[in-house]
């Protein structure tokens, strides 16, 4: 698959509202990187890109990556030592298994904000937003590369 038709712009900015809407209330950080390729192992990938990106510096260590790597069609969940503590391996193993059921379908976007609603209903119950000093620390945007 192409990077640049697996999601409309149109798709890309319902994705980043989908993140805005699962962050509202919670200090958690989510997002989403699409590359073309994973020659390796797509956790590992995900990690490096996590620490490329910064996402361990979030306050409460509860930034989630969603990786997808079209051409290869592997995909990774990684989560910070804070949420990952609390919701396991199993958990994002689920979050990766939605996400196919959905791709194989070619339905990419629906995949992606389903899997997105429930990590963020995960960090709302662990990580419940702080009115007083939480900011957005990371934007909502999705990301490209063409992968490794």
């Amino acid at each position: 698959m192409d990077i640049e038709t697996f999601l409309t712009n149109e798709q890309e900015e319902a994705i980043a509202s989908a993140i805005a809407e699962a962050e509202r209330q919670t200090s958690g950080e989510i997002k989403v990187h699409i590359d073309l390729k994973c020659s390796g192992d797509a956790l590992e990938r995900a990690k490096t890109l996590f620490g490329e990106m910064n996402m361990h510096k979030t306050q409460f260590r509860n930034g989630v990556l969603i990786y997808v790597a079209t051409d290869d069609h592997k995909l990774a969940v990684f989560g910070d030592e804070g949420i990952h503590s609390c919701v396991g391996d199993t958990f994002w193993q689920q979050e990766i298994d939605l996400m196919v059921s959905y791709f194989k379908k070619g339905e990419y976007q629906r995949g992606l904000t389903e899997v997105i609603a429930q990590i963020g209903e995960k960090l709302r119950t662990n990580f419940p937003f702080d009115q007083k000093g939480d900011t957005n620390e990371l934007d909502n945007e999705v990301t490209y590369g063409s992968g490794s």
